[in-house]
């Protein structure tokens, strides 16, 4: 397990496995490596982050990660796999699953409804980029981008 706090000085739990869990995930994470570089999303107020959301009532945390995917990006995904899930110790404790995903399709983007586009970084352009989300910026995000990477060359 990976422990640190976060930028919002929450305390925050990283494991590399898939459960038990202590608290039940609700909201999913999906990072997208294509052609060497990230799938992100631009989230109106937070900034640039990888493509994830809340789970809705009925949906599976793999239903929710491709839709989620989808909807934020025009992104469609496949292969699905499992990657990690962390626990933020906020006023009200949550959790959130983390997958890797591979581009199957990419529709243009002609919405917008709570980001306004996509984009694609290297790892560098992700880790220097000037309009961050506050939770792209903390240890458990490097700490995931060294795994994802150490992972994807075992695939």
């Amino acid at each position: 397990m990976f422990t640190f706090i976060d930028n919002n000085g929450c305390k925050v739990n990283l494991r590399f496995d898939e459960g038990p869990f202590d608290i039940e995930p609700k909201h999913v994470i999906v990072f997208v490596l294509y052609q060497g570089k990230w799938l992100c999303t631009i989230n109106k107020k937070r900034g640039v982050e990888f493509p994830g959301g809340k789970v809705e009532p009925g949906e599976t945390l793999q239903q929710a990660a491709i839709r989620e995917v989808y909807e934020e990006t025009a992104v469609h995904i496949t292969d699905l796999k499992w990657f990690a899930y962390y626990v933020v110790h906020d006023k009200v404790p949550f959790c959130k699953a983390v997958f890797t995903g591979k581009v199957e399709k990419v529709d243009p983007f002609i919405g917008e409804y709570e980001t306004i586009g996509m984009t694609w970084l290297s790892t560098e352009e992700l880790m220097n980029h000037s309009n961050l989300s506050f939770f792209m910026k903390d240890d458990g995000m490097k700490k995931m981008l060294q795994e994802v990477k150490y992972h994807e060359r075992q695939w």
